[in-house]
């Protein structure tokens, strides 16, 4: 229904900013890390989703569509709720959360409030069954299973093209973006911001 908000930022609190649209005030639920990127009374662009519930109707804004898309990944793995999303994207920027699914980092969503152990393991295991079954796009046409079992890369570079693949980008996108960086000397997690940098631009 919204695809973004843009405007002057009206008022922000702990997960909520308001963005003034023509004089509308739209209150859109956020991260710690899209609220580290607003300054009230200067113009910003939110990337929206709509959550629709039989008893309210909440707007999630998101400072890049990075972070929106991977709210909405997130939405589909069983019992995360969008308090849950929006705690875990609190703690990890999405090259971060990308990188944690990958290389089955518990601590790092476990280090968002409210997020048990329980609800870490299912975030990386339904998650990494997805790229494994091709729900997600594999990069370079790879398939990291195909029996039922999950195959982690074993090197950065393939690290890093399956986490940018977690994050919805096709293995062209990934091919082209991760061309000049240097795989060897940065940790996955830099290799991932800068290929979204590329990709952004």
């Amino acid at each position: 229904m919204f695809y973004y908000v843009k405007g002057p930022v009206a008022h922000v609190e702990p997960y909520l900013a308001v963005i003034d649209c023509g004089g509308v005030g739209y209150a859109c639920r956020t991260t710690q890390n899209t609220l580290s990127r607003l300054e009230r009374g200067r113009e910003a662009t939110l990337y929206t989703y709509l959550n629709v519930r039989e008893d309210a109707m909440e707007l999630y804004g998101f400072y890049s569509e990075n972070e929106r898309n991977c709210f909405e990944m997130l939405l589909g793995v069983s019992g995360v709720g969008p308090k849950a999303a929006l705690s875990i994207l609190s703690a990890a920027t999405p090259e971060g959360l990308a990188s944690a699914i990958i290389t089955g980092d518990e601590r790092a969503l476990t280090a968002a409030q409210g997020v048990g152990k329980k609800i870490a393991q299912r975030v990386i295991l339904e998650l990494k069954d997805k790229l494994a079954k091709g729900q997600l796009p594999a990069p370079g046409g790879e398939s990291y299973g195909g029996t039922g079992v999950t195959v982690i890369p074993q090197n950065k570079a393939s690290e890093a093209a399956a986490a940018l693949a977690v994050l919805g980008y096709s293995s062209q996108e990934v091919s082209l973006a991760l061309k000049g960086i240097d795989l060897d000397a940065l940790s996955l997690e830099e290799i991932v911001r800068q290929a979204l940098k590329k990709m952004v631009k």
